[in-house]
């Protein structure tokens, strides 16, 4: 079902409604990314295939973004299973996590409101005074996974009730984090600095300020003169299509470039700092993010800039000692050769290689700033200290 808008200069609106629930919380509701700038079209969603098919071809898009997505998708649909038992419900919930998981596996993001919405379906939502361990909450999250439940004295629509409560939850603390992310990353600029930047990691990516482009929208609320340079971002141009745009409308100086025009931007001391997102945090710092990333790293220490990652703590993943393991999806050729124009701008039988992300090497990166404080090398030993 698609739901048309014609307010284009809201910024309000493109930080509140990116994602939420319909009125009857039978559906979510997302601004379809594929489509800006030039439409902004609202998409109904409430079968999982309309979901998976969302997260799969970046209609939802940005880490943040497809964890909140993921935990109303996960309520939504879990809604047309009340009448189940228990041990049914729980079930279908279980696949239903699984099949949602396989459509983007690098976004740590999408695993881990997966894990936590399934939590709560067997052991009640998380405490927010922490009361209870992680040890016992990862207990209870594989008990989950694996179908071995622990409870049974709870009805299907009492499960239900939770969940949607543990979505809103999620999205509210998307919005408190995203605004410390800010904060902290204001602290590392100065007034009449430029920052370049590659995909997008703004409100679109999140649900308000974004992680990469937070700062500079917190900066320029407050009057700081900031100037941005945005990577177009190919294959996908989220940089062309998002960042741009989200900027332009906030009124942030901004200048659009082609990718492999970083360097000479770069050369020409017009860049002061490098701002990123992340879709996933290894334990050693290695830093998985759109396909293009690494290479602006090593241009920005070879020139001296300081280069920071951005993100939400829950991007981190410990579990995951370095980006070696971290699994890179492979998209679909024809975004190369055909996806923006009129006619093939390749030969049709020519192999295309489409890594969707690469991973930063953590000696090239000289913060991960996240909603508990900027983390500065050693990686290793500092991330761990982050959650101690």
């Amino acid at each position: 079902m698609t739901e048309m808008r014609t307010d284009q200069n809201k910024k309000e609106e493109l930080q509140a409604e990116n994602i939420r629930l319909n009125e009857e919380e039978t559906a979510v509701v997302i601004l379809d990314q594929t489509k800006l700038p030039g439409i902004r079209e609202f998409l109904s969603l409430d079968t999982k295939e309309e979901c998976f098919d969302a997260i799969k071809t970046l209609k939802v898009r940005g880490a943040p973004a497809i964890g909140i997505f993921a935990g109303y998708a996960m309520y939504v649909l879990a809604k047309q299973w009340e009448k189940l038992s228990v041990e049914e419900f729980i079930k279908k919930l279980t696949e239903l996590g699984a099949y949602l998981n396989s459509a983007r596996p690098t976004a740590v993001n999408l695993s881990w409101a997966v894990k936590r919405m399934l939590r709560v379906a067997e052991s009640g939502p998380e405490k927010s005074d922490n009361s209870e361990s992680a040890e016992n909450r990862q207990r209870n999250a594989e008990s989950v996974l694996t179908g071995q439940q622990t409870k049974e004295a709870n009805s299907a629509a009492e499960i239900i009730a939770r969940l949607g409560e543990e979505a809103k939850m999620i999205q509210a603390e998307d919005i408190a984090m995203c605004r410390k992310i800010a904060e902290y990353g204001l602290s590392v600029l100065k007034d009449g600095d430029g920052i370049l930047t590659h995909c997008n990691a703004g409100p679109l990516a999140t649900s308000c300020y974004g992680t990469a482009l937070g700062p500079i929208l917190l900066g320029h609320e407050q009057g700081m003169n900031l100037k941005v340079y945005a990577d177009e971002t190919r294959p996908l141009l989220q940089g062309a299509r998002l960042t741009a745009y989200e900027l332009e409308q906030a009124g942030v100086d901004v200048t659009l470039i082609c990718d492999n025009m970083a360097s000479i931007v770069m050369k020409n001391g017009w860049v002061d700092k490098v701002f990123v997102g992340c879709d996933r945090v290894a334990a050693n710092g290695d830093a998985a993010n759109k396909i293009g990333t690494s290479g602006v790293a090593i241009l920005a220490k070879y020139y001296g800039i300081p280069f920071y990652v951005l993100g939400p703590s829950s991007t981190i993943d410990l579990d995951t000692p370095s980006g070696n393991e971290i699994t890179i999806e492979l998209r679909d050729p024809d975004e190369i050769k055909t996806m923006w124009y009129e006619n093939p701008m390749a030969p049709e039988a020519v192999n295309c290689y489409n890594p969707s992300f690469d991973v930063t090497d953590h000696s090239l990166i000289s913060g991960i700033i996240t909603e508990k404080g900027i983390v500065y090398p050693p990686f290793e030993e500092n991330l761990k200290e982050l959650f101690s």
